[in-house]
C-alpha cells in the first residue's frame, strides 16, 4: 500500500477555551486532558507504531511556527514540512495545498490522512484498524471519512447516514446532516444508521485534485498559484499573502464531501472526543463524588457537576451547580455549562476593546525562550526574561523606550551600540533609546533576567529588527 502521512490542521484559535487559549497560543499547543502532551503532541503521535507511515505534515498559522517546531521535535519528530498560512481560509484550502505537497514530494498515489489538532482518541488500537481499513478504500479512489459511533444524542456534531456497504469496513456516504436539535439526535443515534461527522478524512492525493477541479476549481486553481509561489526558510513553507488571500474559504465538507459521488464513511469506536468547549472537558474529565473535575489549587463547598481550573491562585467556590471557572494569571472566566459556547463573544469583546487578553498570555512564548509581564504602568513595563541556552534575541533598537537589565541567573551576553560584553548575577546594564542591542545566551544553562522599559511608549511594536536568526525582522514582537 502507498504511503500514508499525516497532515495535521493546526490553524484554529480555540476563541471557546478561552482564557487558557489564546490567539498566540490556543488549545492545540496546550495539554488540556491530563495528558503531559499538548493536544497537538498527541496528534503527531497517534499513528505510531503504523506501517507504511511518513513524516507528519503540518499546516498552521504563521505566528504559531516556532511553538510548533519546537512541540514536534520535543517528540522527536524531525523533518516535518510545516506550512504556514498567513490567514485562516478553512480546511477546504488546507486540504488543496497538502494534495499539492504530496503529490510533489511522495507521488500522486500517496494517502494524506487529514487530522485535526484538537481531538482526543483514547483507543489507539481501534484508531489504528479504522484509519487501514480507511486507506484501502482511499487507494481504490474513495474519499474517505470517519464517523464516530454514537455514544449519546449531541446536538453539537453534524451526522453521516450510512449507506451500502463498500466491504466489510466501510460505507458509501447517504448523506451528510447538519447539526440537528435534541429529538432528532436522538432519533439518529436509536437508529443506528448514523454517525457523528469526525471532521478527518483519508485521501489519495490525486483523487483530491481531481475532484477538487470538478467541485470546486476556484479554490484549486487559488491554491495551486499560492503552492507555485511558496518560499522555504529554515523548517516552514511559507504561502504568499498576497496568492494565499485570494484563496475562497470554505470547508472540505462543503467544497468537496457533499458534493462527491465517491464519498465513503468508515465507523469509529475509539473514544473519540472534539475538545471543543468547557462542558466537553468536563464531560471527558475525571469527576469525584459531586461530579465535579478539579484542576490545580480548587477548594469547594457544595459545589456539583462544575469544571474548576486553576493555574496559578487558588480558587474557592460555594454553592453552585453546572458551571465553569478557568482562573489563569491575568482572566478569570465564570460560566454556566449551558453557555460555555458563548465565551466566543467575550473573546470578540476584547479584540473590539483592543485588549491584550484576547491575544496573548502573560507568559510570551518565543523561539529563544519566554518573557513575562510583572507590572504595567504609565511609562514603564517590567518584565521577567527567560532565554534558552545557546539562544540570541534579534538585533534591534528602539525608538521611544530605554531598557535596564539586570541579571537573575546565568550569563548574559549583551551587545550595546559597539560593545559586547558579559553580564553575571546581580550585574546591570542600561541600553539607551536608538541605540542597537542585542541579548546572548551562550552557555549550557538558561538566562534568567529582569527587564525594566522606561519611556513614552512600551508598546511590542516598537521595535525594529537588524538581524535575526530566525527570520523575524518583520515581525514587531521581540
Amino acid at each position: 500500500m502507498a504511503v500514508i502521512v499525516p497532515v495535521i490542521l493546526s490553524g484554529g484559535s480555540g476563541s471557546r477555551l478561552w482564557p487558557l487559549s489564546r490567539e498566540l497560543y490556543p488549545k492545540q499547543l496546550l495539554s488540556l486532558t491530563g495528558n503531559s502532551q499538548t493536544m497537538l503532541q498527541q496528534t503527531a503521535t497517534r499513528l505510531d507504531g503504523m506501517a507504511e507511515l511518513a513524516v507528519p505534515m503540518v499546516i498552521c498559522n504563521a505566528r504559531h511556527r516556532f511553538l510548533v517546531a519546537e512541540q514536534l521535535l520535543e517528540q522527536g519528530i524531525e523533518g516535518s514540512r510545516i506550512y504556514l498560512e498567513p490567514m485562516g481560509r478553512n480546511t477546504a484550502p488546507a486540504t488543496a495545498i497538502a494534495a499539492l505537497e504530496l503529490q510533489a514530494s511522495h507521488g500522486a498515489d500517496a494517502l494524506m490522512l487529514i487530522l485535526p489538532a484538537d481531538h482526543v482518541i483514547r483507543d489507539l488500537g481501534a484508531f489504528h484498524q479504522a484509519v487501514q481499513a480507511g486507506a484501502r478504500l482511499a487507494a481504490a479512489g474513495e474519499l474517505v471519512t470517519f464517523g464516530v459511533v454514537p455514544s449519546q444524542p449531541h446536538t453539537g456534531y453534524g451526522y453521516i447516514l450510512k449507506g451500502d456497504a463498500l466491504d466489510e469496513a466501510g460505507y458509501r456516504v447517504g448523506r451528510f446532516v447538519e447539526k440537528p436539535d435534541l429529538d432528532t439526535a436522538r432519533e439518529y443515534v436509536n437508529s443506528g444508521d448514523y454517525l457523528w461527522n469526525s471532521g478527518m478524512f483519508l485521501f489519495r492525493a490525486d483523487r483530491v485534485i481531481e475532484e477538487m477541479q470538478q467541485h470546486s476549481p476556484a479554490i484549486l486553481s487559488a491554491c495551486q498559484a499560492a503552492f507555485v509561489s511558496k518560499r522555504e526558510e529554515h523548517d516552514f513553507v511559507w504561502l504568499d499573502d498576497e496568492d494565499f488571500g485570494k484563496v475562497p474559504s470554505d470547508s472540505i465538507d462543503y467544497a468537496l464531501m457533499e458534493k462527491t459521488t465517491r464519498a465513503a464513511v468508515v465507523p469509529l469506536d475509539a473514544g473519540w472526543d472534539d475538545v471543543g468547549s468547557w462542558s466537553a472537558l468536563w464531560d471527558m474529565g475525571k469527576k469525584d463524588a459531586s461530579g465535579n473535575v478539579s484542576i490545580g489549587d480548587v477548594q469547594t463547598v457544595d459545589v456539583q457537576n462544575s469544571y474548576l481550573h486553576a493555574t496559578n491562585r487558588m480558587i474557592a467556590a460555594v454553592g453552585i451547580s453546572d458551571h465553569v471557572i478557568v482562573e489563569t494569571s491575568d482572566a478569570v472566566l465564570v460560566a454556566h455549562k449551558d453557555k460555555v459556547q458563548d465565551v466566543k463573544e467575550i473573546v470578540s469583546q476584547l479584540k473590539t476593546s483592543g485588549r491584550e487578553e484576547a491575544h496573548l498570555h502573560q507568559k510570551v512564548f518565543r523561539p529563544w525562550g519566554s518573557y513575562e509581564c510583572l507590572d504595567e504602568g504609565d511609562r514603564f513595563k517590567v518584565k521577567h526574561i527567560i532565554v534558552r541556552p545557546g539562544a540570541s534575541l534579534s538585533l534591534q533598537m528602539h525608538r521611544q523606550r530605554a531598557e535596564h537589565w539586570v541579571v537573575v541567573s546565568g550569563v548574559a551576553t549583551v551587545t550595546c551600540g559597539d560593545r559586547t560584553f558579559d553580564l553575571n548575577v546581580d550585574e546591570s546594564t542600561y541600553i539607551p533609546v536608538n541605540t542597537q542591542h542585542r541579548l546572548e545566551n551562550r552557555t549550557d544553562q538558561p538566562l534568567s533576567m529582569i527587564e525594566v522599559q522606561s519611556g513614552d511608549y512600551v508598546g511590542e511594536d516598537d521595535i525594529i529588527r537588524l538581524e535575526d536568526i530566525y527570520g523575524r525582522e518583520k515581525e514587531a514582537v521581540k
